[in-house]
């Protein structure tokens, strides 16, 4: 029982150091004078080219793990193709933003994504991560999902908390904000093609296919805009300080995050994710101030910021007890109907 309760909190520390870690690496990566790399475009389509090469070497050359079955020409290219699309816009525009905006101020911009839980059961894991506000909204349109006056209280708190953290920032870029909220609907726009690939066509996928599926799809397209938007300036750089070493721990530490959340949640509990994500949330605001010249926090920053994951917190618990009568109603009625069944042999 010790040695289980253990293991718990270490994976939870690994998903928050992970985590936590990469945003802090890549906006030292993209800022930083002594690797010189402000090349977000290109970054994001080295990690997808990382991840397709090493989710084939494990898959197919020493076959440590396996890939799920049942992708078909037809589900690649009208679901799988647009995920991985979606999913490039999210990272690429995503890193742009440390370009432009303080970590702090584009994590406290992210928590406006987090509104409404996507099942990873459906992805065969038990428990639920956070999706977008845009998708929540996008889910309402779709027929998906129900808006309550509850849900709309709520998402009006947390969006109240980014406003007075904006309010609060010394330094804002709008230019980094549009980059930021791109990324934000990218990430809405791929969870809901993931829904879509999920509920109606019946397809499940683990982490690990998901990233050899979508991984060379991203890839492709990041490929195509890093020719004419970024491949000239590199060219025209001339001489300029290429880390391998620094670029590979990068890409492993993007590949080792994502692998990390499937430890974390299929070892814990949903509450128990939700915890560690508004832990991380802090961890990346308060060391951010710490690690990086362009991060000043005030006291409005805090402020909105304690508001907002006061937000996430709520909805978070909301969710859960929804989904927690969901689940309790469903063992009813499945003990109901074996009851039924039983009875209706014995009559016999």
């Amino acid at each position: 029982m010790l040695k289980e309760q253990v293991l718990t909190y270490a994976y939870i520390l690994l998903y928050i150091g992970l985590s936590s870690g990469q945003i802090f690496f890549n906006k030292w990566v993209l800022s930083s004078k002594e690797i010189n790399f402000p090349y977000p475009l290109g970054l994001t389509l080295l990690h997808m080219v990382f991840s397709s090469v090493l989710c084939f070497v494990l898959t197919k050359v020493f076959k440590i793990l396996k890939v799920e079955e049942g992708m078909t020409t037809e589900i690649y290219v009208t679901s799988v193709i647009p995920i991985g699309a979606m999913f490039a816009m999210t990272l690429w525009l995503g890193n742009t933003a440390y370009l432009y905006i303080s970590v702090a101020f584009a994590q406290m911009l992210k928590a406006i994504s987090k509104l409404f839980p996507f099942p990873l059961s459906l992805l065969k894991i038990d428990s639920l991560i956070l999706l977008p506000v845009a998708v929540f909204i996008l889910g309402v349109a779709a027929g998906l999902e129900v808006m309550s006056c509850r849900m709309l209280l709520i998402m009006s708190v947390i969006s109240f908390g980014v406003l007075v953290a904006s309010y609060g920032e010394i330094n804002i870029s709008w230019i980094g904000v549009v980059y930021q909220m791109g990324g934000v609907v990218g990430e809405a726009l791929r969870l809901i093609f993931m829904e879509i690939l999920v509920k109606r066509k019946g397809l499940k996928l683990n982490p690990l296919s998901f990233m050899y599926y979508v991984s060379p799809c991203s890839a492709i397209c990041l490929f195509i805009p890093w020719i004419f938007l970024e491949k000239s300036k590199m060219e025209a750089h001339g001489t300029w300080t290429f880390q391998p070493l620094v670029l590979t721990l990068n890409s492993l530490c993007t590949f080792a995050l994502n692998l990390s959340v499937f430890l974390v949640i299929s070892h814990t509990s949903a509450l128990t994710i939700r915890v560690a994500g508004v832990v991380k949330d802090w961890v990346v605001v308060l060391l951010s101030a710490l690690l990086f010249a362009d991060t000043k926090l005030t006291v409005i920053n805090l402020f909105g910021y304690g508001i907002a994951i006061a937000g996430v917190a709520a909805y978070n618990n909301l969710k859960l007890k929804k989904e927690a009568s969901r689940a309790s109603l469903d063992d009813s009625q499945h003990a109901q109907s074996v009851k039924m069944a039983t009875s209706s042999n014995s009559d016999r």
